[in-house]
């Protein structure tokens, strides 16, 4: 019963973190007359102070010396840093710019785009199922590139940029918490540089706008860290590929927002790209979650015959059971906005458990 009740907790923790990130569109426009510079800029330094606070909170202050020490790491915490800052910035804008339509669609290609970084990059080999939702995936940008009149390029942009975030996340190999905290610590200073200019040129909103204005652009970091904190409670309670069907709940409220709330345009071709998206993305899960039986179902039989076994010499390993995680991106440990999470291409794609952030 106990286990039943941490599974329930987990998935109502999995709905909240994905919830939050796919109505994050409701909560920017809120941040005007700021710039979308300028709420980036408020957002990381704010993050910084409350992911600080939580992890003074769990005590949790050793790895900061590790990774000092540790050039490499460091390196790919600042290329972690760089992307994040391009995919936050651009979706704030794209949000705040009626675009919420193609930014909830970057999330929807971002784990084809982390498949396909896997091939391009990493020489990585597709099933023919993988094979068939990227072929898919890259007809739905050339039908979408035509209903828009050009590339959707926030879209792509969206997608390259965390699908990149999310490698470089995976290669660090540190927890959600502390990874945040470390790109933010690398963001904070040329970020409060460009706040405090801003105040001194007279171009600053923050006290001009009034003090609900203010405290709306502080809550930024709470935006940014309550979801993660959320997710990294379901990531220990749930499978992760419940996490993995979960992370589509992000871009779908916020099409739904854009559509349905914001009236955004939808002319039939950009509904014929959307369908060719879905499908591309259903054929991905479906192949997921045939393999993860398949794998499965070989395991147990590897394990029962080394039991009908006992005096042979070491059984053969069972094999590795993939999750449907590694169709998605991945969210924890990525402070994106609202999406399935930060991607990793040296899977056949990202890892929800690792983390998001919106």
């Amino acid at each position: 019963m106990e286990g039943k009740n941490e599974q329930r907790a987990g998935l109502l923790y999995g709905i909240g973190a994905y919830g939050m990130w796919g109505l994050v569109p409701l909560f920017w426009p809120l941040l005007k007359p700021s710039g979308a510079i300028e709420i980036l800029a408020h957002r990381m330094v704010w993050s910084l102070g409350v992911v600080a606070a939580a992890l003074l909170v769990v005590r949790r202050w050793a790895w900061i010396g590790e990774l000092v020490r540790d050039r490499r790491k460091l390196g790919l915490i600042s290329v972690a840093a760089a992307t994040i800052t391009v995919n936050w910035g651009l979706y704030i804008w794209a949000v705040n710019n009626g675009h919420v339509v193609e930014a909830s669609l970057g999330y929807f290609i971002n784990p084809l785009v982390t498949i396909a970084m896997g091939v391009l990059l990493l020489g990585e080999r597709l099933r023919p199922v993988q094979w068939a939702a990227v072929t898919t995936g890259l007809v739905a940008v050339l039908v979408l590139a035509i209903g828009y009149g050009k590339p959707p390029w926030i879209s792509l942009v969206l997608a390259f940029s965390f699908a990149t975030y999310g490698l470089a996340k995976k290669k660090v190999n540190m927890g959600g918490l502390e990874s945040l905290a470390a790109e933010t610590a690398v963001l904070f200073v040329p970020a409060l540089g460009f706040l405090l200019w801003l105040a001194a040129t007279g171009g600053s909103t923050f006290t001009a706008g009034g003090t609900g204005h203010g405290f709306l652009l502080a809550a930024t970091g709470i935006v940014t860290a309550v979801p993660l904190i959320c997710f990294g409670a379901a990531a220990v309670r749930v499978p992760l590929s419940t996490l993995g069907l979960l992370q589509y709940l992000a871009p779908v409220f916020q099409f739904g927002l854009g559509v349905l709330y914001f009236n955004e345009s939808m002319p039939p071709e950009r509904w014929a790209g959307f369908a060719l998206v879905w499908l591309a993305l259903s054929l991905l899960t479906w192949d997921a979650l045939r393999t993860a039986r398949h794998n499965r179902a070989l395991a147990l039989k590897l394990l029962a015959t080394a039991a009908a076994s006992p005096e042979s010499t070491t059984p053969e390993p069972a094999p590795t059971v993939p999750d449907l995680a590694s169709t998605v991106p991945d969210p924890a440990s990525t402070v994106p906005d609202p999406a399935p999470t930060a991607p990793d291409p040296t899977t056949t794609a990202q890892n929800p458990a690792q983390e998001k952030v919106t």
